[in-house]
């Protein structure tokens, strides 16, 4: 079977970590392998993600390179790994509201959520003509299957999370992202003055990064979801990319957590929202 080209880096990446592992160790490939009772060349096809390792196989590495207690996470990100790459084009064969129906059981299932944007408002933040101006141009961008009425009405009903059950959103966005003009200004506007309306919801938390911040330690990110502390989600270009191994979920939190120290709240995020309505004009 022909595997994404996603999928196969993936696999490399995670061989490399293994690599560093047993190097750190002091151990060649020749020796681990031998300590595992493995053929001498399993070692370098798992690290040079040719061949795909076991629990077991995991369990023997993590335990002769001295890192037993890494044995969990090692598992955990390589059974994420054929799952966690789904392009688009695979994702969206059948039109918009497939991708849009996908992840309606996490959603459900999650209490604290995490946001940040640098492009564009979050989903559950958004309005039915910015929602529309959105999927209108992925449906052109990517040539899918024309039926954008009905993600676009799974998208809004996805929004009732904000207002059923004990959930939190904590949304951060680039000051950018309120100057992004989707649909053009009068759907910006629309867009804008929801987002100073969700902002008062008790349940949600807005913080804007100001265009004038010191970047110097951290700078703007892709896109990201953080649903409890169980998984990551990642828009990219080509591919929409699910985490769930504990560190990866860590890396995001605590990045969530750096820009979440930069942003500004409450009077002075709603001043920023204000000043770019202002500026439609």
């Amino acid at each position: 079977m022909v595997r994404s080209s996603g999928i196969q880096q993936a696999r490399e990446a995670f061989g490399k970590r293994l690599r560093e592992i047993r190097k750190d160790s002091g151990l060649t490939a020749r020796e681990l392998a031998s300590r595992a009772g493995w053929h001498e060349s399993k070692c370098s096809r798992i690290e040079n993600g040719r061949t795909v390792p076991s629990d077991g196989d995991l369990r023997l590495y993590a335990q002769h390179c001295g890192v037993a207690d890494q044995a969990a996470d090692l598992i955990a990100t390589a059974r994420n790994i054929d799952g966690a790459f789904v392009e688009w084009r695979r994702l969206e064969r059948s039109g918009l509201r497939r991708a849009q129906e996908s992840v309606l059981p996490l959603w459900e299932r999650t209490r604290n959520f995490r946001a940040y944007s640098s492009w564009l408002v979050p989903g559950p933040f958004q309005t039915p003509g910015y929602i529309e101006a959105l999927l209108r141009a992925i449906r052109d961008r990517r040539a899918v299957p024309d039926n954008l009425a009905e993600a676009v009405r799974v998208r809004v009903d996805k929004q009732r999370v904000l207002y059923e059950g004990a959930r939190r959103f904590a949304v951060l966005v680039e000051e950018s992202v309120l100057r992004h003009r989707i649909g053009g200004p009068e759907t910006m506007a629309g867009q804008l003055g929801h987002l100073l309306f969700t902002a008062t919801l008790p349940n949600v938390s807005l913080g804007v990064i100001p265009v004038s911040a010191d970047r110097t330690a951290l700078w703007p990110v892709e896109d990201f979801w953080v649903f409890d502390e169980a998984q990551v989600n990642v828009e990219l270009v080509s591919a929409f990319l699910t985490l769930t191994s504990p560190h990866e979920v860590g890396a995001y939190a605590r990045t969530f957590s750096g820009l979440a120290e930069l942003a500004v709240y409450g009077p002075a995020a709603r001043g920023l929202v204000s000043a770019a309505i202002d500026a439609l004009d």
